[in-house]
């Protein structure tokens, strides 16, 4: 069977409120996916990557995180646009069901096994496939257009949509995330899909920072690695 247009579904996610769209095949990775997920997603051939970018205003003030008014601006901020992607992922779901395939909308952000720290699906795995940027030193999906700046979502599919391929490594010698990162989670390894995450990142490092944070100050979330990122970066115009 010939592939599917991919262009239809992506108005509709740009429509909704999606700032960046990709699908990705799949197939060779299944087995990784299937072990973190489980065996009935070994059903989708396709995984479709969307992203919403996050406002620079709020993410060009993380360098001030211990202060309430950045930190919970920046948590209504990361809420408001994971709970916009779920609704995203679920009109999308619906479409392609309609169409009379299956669709497994994946949330935006859900862990689904404590002590791996891991979700349903890894959103910047899916990304990367679907070529939307690359996984970078911080561990993040890394756009042209966006940099980190953003939060993802994921609809894995067995539709046959035409698929984009993964785009290189663009982070070179830069080593900011590393530097800037307070408990120093990340070794500066760049991403080898053939090497654990461990290798490049300490997620237990950086989920006990967190944890200290919200015990300290009624809220986890840091950004530094988002913030300090060249990529994505936008000068003001005033």
């Amino acid at each position: 069977m010939d592939d599917y247009s991919s262009v239809e579904l992506e108005n509709l996610a740009k429509s909704l409120g999606a700032d960046i769209f990709g699908v990705g095949d799949i197939s060779s990775t299944l087995d990784f996916i299937c072990e973190q997920g489980g065996e009935h997603l070994r059903k989708f051939s396709r995984g479709i990557s969307i992203g919403i970018r996050l406002l620079d205003s709020i993410i060009d003030e993380l360098y001030r995180r211990n202060e309430a008014s950045v930190f919970y601006t920046y948590r209504a901020l990361y809420n408001t646009v994971n709970s916009k992607l779920d609704q995203i992922t679920f009109t999308l779901a619906k479409y392609i069901q309609n169409k009379g395939y299956q669709a497994y909308p994946v949330p935006a952000s859900q862990i689904i096994d404590q002590n791996k720290l891991i979700g349903v699906v890894s959103h910047k795995l899916i990304a990367n496939l679907a070529g939307l940027g690359w996984i970078g030193k911080n561990c993040l999906l890394i756009t042209p257009q966006c940099g980190p700046r953003i939060r993802l979502a994921t609809i894995l599919t067995n539709m046959p949509l035409d698929s984009s391929k993964p785009i290189e490594n663009r982070c070179g010698d830069c080593n900011l995330c590393v530097q800037i990162c307070p408990v120093k989670a990340f070794t500066g390894v760049p991403f080898n899909p053939r090497e654990p995450r461990e290798k490049r990142f300490n997620a237990h490092l950086c989920h006990k920072y967190q944890r200290e944070r919200e015990a300290k100050m009624g809220d986890t979330l840091c950004g530094l690695c988002v913030y300090i990122c060249p990529y994505g970066k936008r000068q003001s115009k005033l």
